[in-house]
């Protein structure tokens, strides 16, 4: 497996990530990808090594995903739950992550509300000097990494299953709908979408994509990439020179000719305010349905990170249409993806 083009230590953010990672990962999980399809379905990869997932806030589909890949590279696994741990009793995090390293964990999976907190017990591990790897699972408003990962490989494997690739995006114009300013999976999926070369078409009501996003996405790109230029245009086109990234406050110039479309959850455990007037607005404005994707080209795909709210971002019948839906797809590639992750980190400490 491609590991000579690998050399993090931890994944914490996408911002940084170089072609070269994107692929070693996409290359590695379709050999992973291989290796679930067979009867038996475990590898002696990390065997020996331990895996902490530590989940200090809920999650179904990231939490299995991340345990069902560490147990199929055949390693030991620590599941953390805030509500019954010694955090109930005063423990802080770094305290309760220095827990887990005593026990011997050489990887820790961690999701946090708060943005940060992976960085921070890396920070910490990388102090102590151990050799302990960290891997985001998902903080606050801030990235995760894994879910952007795995929807790039989604789309790769159905553009070209034999060779899934960066490259393969290019030129192709995608379109984020929904709750983006809370979403750390709109922000993760920015980096790699336009790391592939992709046009990337946001879209949401003005309360949920601010001009303040756009200046922070502005902000980053002035420090990672030069060429990365943002369009508050209302249509798809613009005078600024190579525009990849484009904001709407309208549904329809985002999925005009798109080739897929990501829908996000409205995050309103995270709304400090009353964003929306009702979801029933929202849901006719910014909902995805089969009569609206009549506006993308014929072929076009759908994601969604979930949970869903069915009949909110994304009608029932769309969702469950596998002509048009991509979502159980993702679940799938999700656990080839985060084995491969584990297996490029994990992999020089065997």
């Amino acid at each position: 497996m491609p590991t000579t083009t690998w050399n993090r230590h931890h994944v914490l953010s996408l911002a940084d990530f170089t072609a070269a990672e994107y692929n070693t990962v996409l290359q590695t999980a379709a050999s992973f990808q291989e290796v679930l399809s067979r009867r038996t379905k475990k590898v002696p990869t990390l065997q020996g090594q331990v895996v902490a997932n530590l989940f200090f806030e809920s999650s179904t589909r990231t939490r299995s995903s991340f345990e069902l890949a560490a147990k199929r590279l055949s390693a030991d696994t620590l599941n953390f739950a805030a509500a019954t741990s010694s955090m109930t009793k005063g423990e802080t995090i770094l305290d309760t992550a220095k827990t887990y390293l005593a026990m011997g964990t050489d990887i820790m999976v961690v999701r946090h509300r708060e943005a940060g907190v992976p960085n921070a017990i890396a920070a910490e591990m990388d102090r102590l000097g151990v050799k302990v790897s960290v891997l985001n699972a998902g903080d606050g408003q801030h990235e995760h990494p894994s879910q952007a990962l795995l929807d790039l490989f989604t789309i790769c494997t159905l553009i070209d299953p034999a060779s899934p690739r960066l490259e393969l995006l290019k030129g192709k114009k995608i379109a984020i709908v929904g709750d983006i300013l809370h979403s750390r999976v709109a922000r993760s999926n920015i980096w790699s979408l336009i790391a592939s070369g992709a046009e990337v078409h946001l879209a949401a009501p003005p309360t949920l994509l601010p001009k303040l996003f756009a200046e922070y996405i502005l902000e980053e790109a002035g420090v990672k990439n030069q060429n990365f230029i943002i369009s508050s245009s209302p249509t798809p086109h613009s005078p600024l020179p190579t525009p990849q990234l484009f904001l709407h406050w309208q549904l329809e110039p985002a999925l005009q000719n798109a080739d897929f479309v990501m829908t996000l959850r409205l995050q309103k455990e995270r709304m400090t305010a009353h964003l929306l007037p009702s979801l029933r607005e929202y849901h006719q404005l910014f909902g995805i349905t089969s009569t609206k994707l009549q506006l993308c080209k014929p072929n076009v795909k759908v994601l969604h990170p979930g949970p869903v709210n069915r009949g909110v971002e994304i009608s029932s019948e769309l969702m469950d249409d596998p002509e048009f839906s991509l979502i159980q797809s993702q679940v799938t590639s999700g656990v080839a993806v985060r084995m491969a992750l584990l297996y490029l980190i994990g992999s020089s400490k065997v």
